[in-house]
């Protein structure tokens, strides 16, 4: 008997280690009789992948605030530490093959999307390296099937209501995930994407990133009603955990599923909190005080709460997980001497990529008689 006790719980250890199931908060629910399942199964790759996805973009961000303050990078700078779950558990729920587009806070987006962390950081400040090549900045990145980065409020919805009318056209059994957040909530045009969307039924995952502030002002003051998953009205919505990693994976794929079997549209609001302010020209302590921050970190953080997780499952030891840490710090460190160091673009390639296949073109300067040349 005691051997066979031993067995078993060598074989549990084991199970640990590979897979383990977590049972999280569930999602409320707008115009569906059945929601995403309320646990799910992490394998051991899985929750070493995400931890150290999340803990890339929370030590770039870090980077780039740094940077920031050092008047190294210059201009419009939102950061994303303290949603990283939400770019992170999005991305594990669609395919590679699926489309993305988001407002203006999209280092993380950009990261997940594939674009190295080198090439973020290079675009901040500017450089030749950058994923734009040093044109584009903090709002305008963009990857295959990711479309930015957009510096409008609101004005990326219509564009990925487009999308996923190309993927309806197409017949390719891809979707948009179209994001936006709880301060672009009201705007006019995000109603007339969702009403074209559900009359064309189109394959799109509206999902309102409700970080409980736009700008300086707070939800309540701001919106009439809050339930921003109800907002699509005739679209079906569920509200979710935007600071659990797996809430969010579960959400989305049951969302794809949704969009894929033709149902049309639905309507995600993901409750997060971002730890930095609006952009880097707000200190964010103005309109909400340092201890709601903090409790915010103490008791709801993505990253230490899959880490805990991890560690209380037996799935990663606390020296691995410091390991990681380590190598995430020094690809960080790295990516930020190529962001200062590599040359900025020069002056005549400033009209350059205006078009995708024209031939060289004569573009206007600052007056009638300054000419610049543009190629494709």
């Amino acid at each position: 008997y005691e051997n066979l006790m031993t067995v078993l719980k060598n074989i549990s250890i084991v199970f640990n280690l590979l897979l383990c199931t977590h049972p999280f908060k569930k999602c409320e629910l707008h115009r569906l009789d059945q929601g995403p399942p309320t646990q799910a199964l992490l394998t051991r790759e899985q929750g070493l992948k995400y931890y150290r996805t999340m803990q890339t973009m929370r030590r770039m961000e870090l980077k780039a605030d740094q940077l920031y303050k050092q008047k190294i990078i210059r201009g419009f700078c939102h950061l994303y530490d303290g949603q990283e779950a939400c770019a992170v558990g999005i991305e594990a729920g669609i395919n590679p093959s699926d489309h993305l587009i988001t407002a203006y806070r999209a280092h993380g987006y950009t990261y997940t999307r594939g674009v190295s962390v080198k090439e973020i950081l290079a675009e901040l400040t500017g450089r030749r390296g950058g994923v734009a090549k040093g044109k584009g900045g903090s709002m305008h990145m963009y990857a295959k099937h990711f479309y930015g980065g957009n510096g409008i409020v609101g004005a990326q919805v219509p564009l990925g209501a487009g999308l996923a009318l190309a993927c309806q056209y197409k017949g390719n059994n891809e979707v948009c995930v179209t994001l936006y957040g709880d301060g672009a909530a009201n705007q006019g045009q995000i109603f007339e994407s969702f009403n074209m969307a559900a009359l064309w039924k189109l394959p799109c995952i509206f999902i309102c990133e409700n970080n409980k502030y736009g700008m300086g002002t707070s939800v309540e003051r701001a919106s009439a009603s809050t339930d921003y998953f109800k907002r699509g009205d005739f679209i079906p919505g569920l509200k979710v955990d935007g600071m659990d990693v797996l809430t969010v994976r579960e959400a989305t794929k049951f969302a794809a599923d949704y969009c894929r079997s033709g149902k049309g549209p639905i309507l995600m609001e993901l409750e997060t909190y971002r730890y930095h302010g609006h952009s880097m020209s707000d200190p964010g302590v103005s309109y909400r005080t340092r201890e709601e921050i903090q409790e915010v970190r103490s008791k709801s953080d993505p990253i230490s709460m899959l880490k805990d997780r991890m560690i209380s499952n037996n799935m990663a030891s606390l020296e691995e997980i410091k390991e990681i840490d380590v190598e995430i710090r020094k690809e960080i460190e790295e990516a930020a001497q190529f962001a200062t160091s590599d040359p900025e673009p020069p002056l005549e390639e400033l009209c350059n990529h205006i078009f995708y296949n024209e031939p060289p073109m004569e573009v206007r300067g600052t007056n009638p008689w300054s000419k610049l040349k543009s190629i494709s």
